[in-house]
């Protein structure tokens, strides 16, 4: 019986490691999911700074 503290013990510390494995593959996986977005608005932000820059400089042009 004198095992038995311990075998919880050890069950209760294995199931929280569980907890914060699954936590951890969660913010891995959010954190990949917010780089892609973060590339994706990125690549846009830039076109639209491309496309704003090019009417800018035809309108200079055009002066």
């Amino acid at each position: 019986m004198s095992d038995d503290p311990h075998a919880a013990a050890i069950a209760r510390i294995d199931r929280a490691l569980e907890r914060i494995e699954r936590a951890a593959r969660i913010r891995s996986d959010a954190t990949r999911a917010l780089a892609s977005r973060h590339a994706a608005l990125r690549t846009r932000i830039g076109d639209a700074i491309g496309a704003l820059d090019a009417v800018i400089a035809r309108e200079a042009d055009a002066d």
